[in-house]
């Protein structure tokens, strides 16, 4: 199963095109009106917003197309952006803690080592973002939207 949502190209740069989607759609197996991702999606993006994607099929400016991610790509994702900075905000709130000496200072090391766990994780995901871009994991246009 794809993810998929319609969108508007405005831009084309080579085999990158800017679009913009009006709204999620989710899966596209009950238009978002099932799970409640649609209903989601437009409670946190109320307002369109703008993306830029592979353009397998030579879009131009104006047309409407269906924008494609794989399935699990945002899952993964999910997971690098929020979970392993969480994951590691614990083990370091949890590591440092365990270096003080004194339980006075327990409190500022885990403080510490918390915001340094914070910190590697959210580098760590930026730097594995900069590395995938081009993978074929990345949102592409799949094909002309039609009625």
């Amino acid at each position: 199963m794809m993810l998929e949502t319609r969108a508007v190209v405005i831009g084309v740069d080579k085999q990158i095109a800017l679009v913009i989607a009006s709204q999620g759609n989710g899966c596209g197996e009950c238009n978002g009106k099932g799970c409640g991702s649609g209903k989601l999606s437009q409670l946190f993006c109320s307002k369109p917003r703008q993306f830029k994607v592979e353009n397998r099929i030579n879009a131009t400016v104006g047309d409407e197309v269906i924008v494609t991610v794989v399935d699990g790509a945002v899952m993964r994702g999910i997971g690098l952006v929020y979970i392993l900075p969480l994951i590691l905000l614990l083990l370091g709130a949890i590591l440092f803690g365990n270096l003080a000496e004194q339980s006075v200072q327990r409190d500022a090391y885990s403080a510490a080592g918390a915001l340094l766990g914070l910190v590697v994780g959210f580098v760590l995901a930026r730097w594995n973002s900069v590395r995938q871009q081009g993978r074929r994991n990345n949102p592409y246009i799949a094909r002309l939207w039609s009625e």
